[in-house]
């Protein structure tokens, strides 16, 4: 029997959409939760979220797809009704359909994603349990007690002991979400919280590609995800900048951000 799969009388449930339900369930209720706290619109927070789950979903195949191209032209079939899905293509997909959103309804978008950045990191924590229980996002095979057998039917290898990555990568992303709503309430500089979750998701990113198995393309000896960590860590470190030069720029002109 599949792990991720869920059997109640005739009705069956995979884990893998199960958990990612859960996962965005739990983000919108939180950002538009902390939106009220903050004095932003809820209603705006819910948009921007609906808004980005559904860009993050066709992000996300597009780049899978991308990724893997070769499968793609062979078996189209196979790649789009796979569970098969590239977390760096929604996370990209789902920020530009925010920010279009926010440029639509005039908001300032670098509030609501400082706002929505601990969100985003409880869904793909979340998530990635439902990788774990699909079996894809695989580990190298290891004899560390750490090591999890997978069944028949997952899509990781069976028979051999692999690292969990997607449990590192869950832990990851729901330490990240406490350090960003502890940085969040101490921070005075707007988009500074985003930033942060960029340049920590990056980095977390690029060190767990390290102990994946599953081949998904590279280039000089660095993975797709790796490749885009990169850039994903040097947008953090402009928008770093960029904040700081606003917040000067306001300090001096009396409307400080």
């Amino acid at each position: 029997m599949k792990m991720d799969i869920i059997s109640i009388g005739n009705i069956t449930i995979h884990g893998y959409g199960l958990m990612i339900a859960v996962g965005i369930l739990l983000c919108v209720m939180m950002a538009a939760y902390r939106a009220k706290k903050y004095s932003l619109d809820p209603e705006a927070m819910v948009d921007i979220a609906l808004w980005g789950v559904a860009s993050g979903f066709v992000g996300a195949k597009l780049l899978y797809v991308i990724v893997e191209w070769k499968e793609f032209i062979k078996h189209p079939g196979n790649v789009l009704g796979s569970e098969g899905f590239v977390v760096y293509g929604g996370i990209i997909a789902g920020v530009l359909a925010a920010i279009l959103y926010c440029r639509i309804k005039h908001l300032i978008f670098l509030e609501y994603f400082d706002l929505a950045a601990p969100s985003i990191a409880l869904a793909q924590g979340v998530g990635r349990i439902g990788c774990f229980l699909a079996g894809c996002c695989y580990g190298r095979e290891t004899d560390s007690f750490l090591g999890v057998v997978f069944p028949e039917g997952c899509m990781a290898p069976t028979g051999v002991k692999l690292l969990p990555t997607q449990l590192f990568s869950s832990a990851g992303d729901l330490l990240i979400m406490g350090i960003l709503l502890w940085f969040h309430r101490k921070n005075t500089c707007t988009g500074n919280v985003g930033a942060l979750y960029m340049a920590l998701y990056g980095v977390g990113r690029f060190l767990i590609e390290f102990l994946r198995a599953d081949d998904r393309g590279g280039l000089m000896g660095l993975s797709t995800s790796q490749l885009i960590s990169i850039l994903i860590v040097a947008g953090a470190v402009v928008l770093f900048w960029r904040n700081r030069r606003a917040q000067a720029k306001g300090r001096e002109t009396g409307n400080e951000i």
